[in-house]
């Protein structure tokens, strides 16, 4: 008897009232230790490979949904959007400017700022809070610090982090001398009176994906530097060294961003500063690591499967994905790829902003190709502003898939800040339906896997896949089995999707859920050696963030409180596409509203040396 064949209707016929909520159940064995190597030793076997990889994907109907179904939608190979309405409210910046320029622009949106929250930091009668920009810009023009000073302190902790046994790296490429050079010409511009814009003397790193010159782009391996050299920053960096940034060096991350919990046997595993046996989440480990733990004031990490947002969540700090086009990323592994950008990761909205300000910026055929909007920032210098503009939109959500969660924690908590916000603007939330979500996670598998698989195939052909992770090499024997019509169909799904997404969005301004389906898992001991293979894992973090790579939605986590463990729960924010002035203006909002702070285990005063 042949297969079942299944014919999907055209996604504009589906009748959303019978639509019900069907995660999917995610079918893989948890794999650590010796036996995570002989697992992939069995995987990298001819026959018996392939007849694992295929059990893999039966178990959880990928050869159904994408070689026994008809879909009826022509394929969608990146991201296409409608026209938008422009937003209001906001501030329009020139895309083609100068970033300081920029910069400037997105200082004048914020609230007016109060030296007075400076001094008080450290006080024991007030919670905690992140140092922000402002706050060490403030310092260094009154004189009480300088960019040098600041540097002996950063490089302190740095050094502090890396010596720990067993290692525990925030960055695995660095150099204390280059650090203390861009500080000594930030504090003369500083001594002049010139500087550049609020971001000179501000410490921010780099994502090991993301060229930063003349440190190597590795991704986490030890040996892409051997094939692919670095000759001059990423685009998005270049933009940060032009305000006067101090670019301390390339953070962890995941190796080639193809996992979740940011483990790393190649350099060592970054930690969670809110808990050292914990991961930081991936694949953006150490950038939000960085942050998380006060040593830098914000980082550059790429988001293809919710690598800034999921870390972001873990440690407890703000993160953004941006709309796909909005920022350029030559200069980034992901280049080619329709699902990853580059995304700034910082302790709080504002600084979120600024950093957004200096690096968005269409590249010239994104510019012919999706006819992004003028970017805009939300204009918060006034909160009766903030206030009669947010109490004006509506926010879904699919409460079914809201609380599916692994911890109730996470549901309940983001459930009563929702409900808090929407008592204090008067926001109404409504109650949406999203089809088809297992099919969007499969769609989003092989689109990023097979894209990643492409990407390194000359590099696999002479071997080099033998050099990666024992994890990396699972997830790759499963991208090379798919098929160009298994892309296809994927491309055919993501076009539903998007038609599903577009429908909701003339219903609503944005789309709530938590940002992830669990807490910061613990680290197993065995994997800091051998790495691990968790699917179930990756499931629970990524459960949430989908839609923004596979339709290319802008997408922040904004932490929102603490489980009972006291580990950070974010909520993330989902908006029409180049909405980021939205998102951001929605975000500052239910920042406002937190009133949980703890500072991590694992933190470092840079400002002030203690």
């Amino acid at each position: 008897m042949g297969k079942t064949r299944i014919v999907m209707l055209p996604a504009s016929e589906v009748d959303l009232t019978k639509v019900k909520y069907d995660p999917g159940e995610i079918e893989a064995p948890h794999i650590t230790g010796l036996l995570l190597k002989f697992f992939v030793k069995l995987v990298e076997m001819p026959l018996i490979g392939s007849l694992l990889i295929g059990h893999l994907k039966k178990q959880n109907k990928m050869n159904q949904m994408l070689r026994d179904t008809l879909i009826p939608e022509p394929p969608m190979f990146r991201p296409e959007f409608p026209p938008q309405e422009p937003e209001s409210g906001v501030v329009f910046l020139k895309e083609d400017g100068k970033s300081e320029d920029r910069v400037e622009s997105a200082v004048e949106c914020l609230p007016q700022y109060d030296p007075a929250s400076n001094s008080n930091h450290s006080s024991d009668s007030t919670p905690f809070r992140y140092w922000k920009i402002r706050d060490y810009a403030y310092s260094y023009r009154s004189s009480l610090t300088t960019p040098s000073i600041v540097a002996e302190h950063v490089i302190s902790a740095i050094e502090g982090f890396s010596n720990k046994t067993p290692p525990t790296p925030l960055l695995i490429s660095f150099d204390a001398d280059d650090v203390r050079k861009q500080a000594s010409s930030s504090t003369q511009r500083f001594q002049e009176g010139k500087p550049l814009s609020i971001l000179d003397g501000i410490f921010i790193a780099i994502k090991d994906d993301i060229d930063l010159y003349p440190h190597p782009s590795n991704g986490a391996t030890t040996w892409l530097h051997e094939l692919r050299s670095v000759e001059k920053d990423a685009v998005s960096v270049s933009k940060l060294r032009s305000c006067g940034a101090i670019l301390v060096g390339k953070a962890n991350m995941h190796e080639l961003g193809m996992g979740t919990t940011g483990v790393n046997p190649n350099y060592g595993t970054a930690r969670n500063p809110h808990d050292l046996d914990r991961y930081t989440g991936g694949s953006s480990s150490g950038p939000a690591a960085i942050v998380a733990s006060g040593i830098c004031s914000a980082a550059l990490g790429t988001d293809g499967g919710g690598s800034v947002r999921i870390p972001s969540s873990l440690c407890g700090v703000v993160g953004l994905k941006t709309t796909y086009g909005r920022t350029n990323i030559k200069g980034a592994l992901c280049d080619g790829g329709t699902v990853e950008v580059i995304g700034p990761i910082a302790s709080s909205v504002e600084d979120i902003m600024l950093i957004y300000a200096a690096i968005l910026g269409s590249s010239p055929a994104d510019k012919i190709s999706l006819h992004p909007s003028v970017p805009c920032l939300p204009d918060l210098s006034s909160s009766h502003e903030n206030v009669s503009v947010t109490g004006s939109l509506k926010l879904g959500k699919y409460s079914d898939w809201f609380n599916d969660v692994f911890s109730p924690d996470i549901s309940n908590k983001c459930e009563d800040i929702l409900n808090t916000f929407s008592e204090t603007y008067g926001c109404k939330v409504v109650e949406i339906v999203i089809p088809e979500l297992d099919q969007m996670r499969t769609a989003h598998v092989v689109s990023i896997g097979s894209e990643a698989a492409a990407s390194l195939s000359p590099d696999i052909q002479i071997g080099m896949d033998k050099k990666l992770t024992l994890d990396s090499r699972i997830n790759f024997a499963l991208f090379n089995s798919f098929t160009a019509a298994d892309y296809v169909a994927a491309q055919r799904l993501r076009r539903r999707i998007m038609y599903y997404h577009m429908e909701i969005f003339k219903k609503v301004d944005v789309i709530v859920t938590p940002t992830t389906g669990m807490t910061a898992p613990v680290i197993p001991k065995t994997a800091l050696t051998y790495g691990e293979s968790n699917i179930k894992v990756t499931g629970n973090l990524m459960r949430f963030i989908i839609a923004g790579n596979l339709l290319g939605l802008p997408a922040i986590s904004v932490p929102v409180g603490y489980d009972k463990e006291g580990l950070p729960i974010g909520l993330q924010i989902i908006g029409r596409p180049w909405a980021e002035a939205t998102v951001l203006r929605l975000a500052a909002a239910f920042e406002g509203l937190r009133v949980e702070t703890k500072r991590p285990a694992s933190y470092f005063d840079t400002l002030k040396g203690n």
